[in-house]
């Protein structure tokens, strides 16, 4: 067993453990910390949970006022932690980058190149990475270092989470007691976000040493 897989039983495990003693508020910890950049996959909190609520075991409540409550715990939670992350980026974002920026190659107008983009995409992407595993929690530092509206951010994230929610909270009630079978399709969407990622990480990198060759010819 490779230790990835190890690390990845754990922590299935831990978020079992979590839900079943603690119910609903443990939901909302664990899309709390997931919205918060941690690895806490809201793929096994939602599912596993839709599977408990709409069999009776989650809460005292009916199956459905459970699922509804669910729902709430989890988008909640999750758009907290958004929160969190989106004023990490808007407070920690700006000195970082002028402070230690230059260790990484980038210079101070790189803040103003990803307001500038997040002026044309943000919106658009704040929502549509709700529905893809790592893009989904990263977007909220740098909507955060471009300063995007606030409530044009909560919006988003908060909409894009109750439709994502809602199709893990059906998937968990459609396959019971079987529901770990979803984790190796939840497991390859996560390497297409991660992918997704990478390449949004290289063409950055590459847009900074582009910029970088050519303020070097300049001063020569």
């Amino acid at each position: 067993m490779s230790l990835l897989t190890s690390i990845t039983i754990e922590l299935i495990k831990f978020v079992e453990i979590i839900i079943i003693k603690m119910g609903l508020l443990g939901v909302f910890f664990l899309m709390l910390l997931e919205g918060m950049l941690l690895p806490v996959p809201s793929e096994v909190v939602m599912t596993f949970s839709g599977y408990l609520a709409f069999y009776g075991l989650l809460d005292p409540f009916g199956s459905y006022f459970s699922i509804i409550l669910l729902l709430l715990a989890g988008s909640i939670g999750d758009l907290i932690g958004a929160w969190i992350a989106y004023w990490i980026g808007k407070y920690g974002g700006d000195p970082f980058i002028l402070r230690y920026g230059k260790y990484f190659f980038l210079k101070s107008d790189t803040i103003d190149r990803t307001k500038i983009w997040f002026n044309k995409y943000g919106d658009i992407s704040v929502f549509t990475t709700r529905f893809l595993p790592v893009l989904r929690t990263f977007i909220s530092i740098p909507a955060g270092i471009a300063t995007m509206d606030f409530k044009k951010f909560s919006l988003y994230t908060l909409t894009g989470d109750i439709m994502y929610n809602i199709v893990l909270i059906y998937l968990g009630i459609l396959f019971g007691s079987n529901w770990k079978v979803l984790l190796k399709y939840f497991t390859q969407l996560s390497y297409v976000g991660g992918a997704v990622f990478m390449v949004i990480i290289v063409y950055f990198i590459f847009k900074i040493l582009k910029n970088r060759n050519k303020s070097i010819k300049l001063d020569k």
